[in-house]
C-alpha cells in the first residue's frame, strides 16, 4: 500500500511540474490511486491471519530491524544529498537523487524480506534516476523523473496484488 500511497505522490508532482494544475490528470492520479489502494486493502485483509502469524517469527523481526535501518540510512542520506546539491547550487539534481538513493534501498529490502520483485524495482529506479537527467529534453528538471518513478512505484504495487510475494 506504501508503493500505491507513493506512486500516487510521484505522479501528482510530475504532472504539477510538467503540466501544471491539470485537473483531470490530477483526479485520474487520485481516482487510480484510491482504486490500488481498496485492491491491496482487500487482499491484505484476505490474509490477515497469514500475515499475523508470519510477523511473531525471528527472521521477520530480524526483517522488520533491516527493513527500518534501511529505510532510516535512505532518508538520512535524501537529507543529506539535497542539503549538499542545495548548497552546491545544484538544486535541480534532488529529485534525480532521491529517486536513486529510493532505488538502491530497494536491493537490501529485497534480501531481508525475501521479495525478489524488489530487485526489479530498485533496478528500474535506479536506472531512471541515471538515464532521463541525461536524456530528456528537460535534464534534471524534466517531469519525466518523477512520472517514471511513479509508474515503476505503481507496477510494483500491482505485481504485489496479483502475485503477493
Amino acid at each position: 500500500m506504501v508503493f500505491i500511497v507513493n506512486g500516487g505522490a510521484w505522479l501528482v508532482v510530475g504532472v504539477l511540474k510538467g503540466y501544471g494544475l491539470s485537473l483531470v490528470a490530477l483526479l485520474t492520479i487520485v481516482a487510480v490511486t484510491l482504486v490500488l489502494f481498496f485492491l491491496a486493502l482487500r487482499k491484505f485483509r484476505k490474509n490477515r491471519g497469514a500475515y499475523a502469524a508470519e510477523a511473531s517469527s525471528p527472521e521477520s523481526k530480524r526483517a522488520g530491524r533491516i527493513f527500518n535501518a534501511v529505510n532510516a540510512i535512505q532518508w538520512s542520506l535524501v537529507f543529506v544529498a539535497s542539503v549538499i546539491l542545495i548548497l552546491l547550487r545544484h538544486p535541480d539534481w534532488i529529485i534525480p537523487s532521491i529517486i536513486l538513493i529510493v532505488g538502491i534501498h530497494f536491493f537490501p529490502l529485497a534480501v531481508a524480506l525475501k521479495v525478489p520483485r524488489h530487485y526489479a524495482t530498485g533496478a528500474a529506479l535506479t536506472l531512471l534516476a541515471i538515464i532521463y537527467p541525461l536524456y530528456s529534453s528537460g535534464g534534471p528538471k524534466s517531469p519525466v523523473g518523477c512520472l517514471g518513478a511513479g509508474i515503476i512505484l505503481w507496477a510494483s504495487a500491482v505485481a504485489a496484488i496479483v502475485r503477493p510475494a
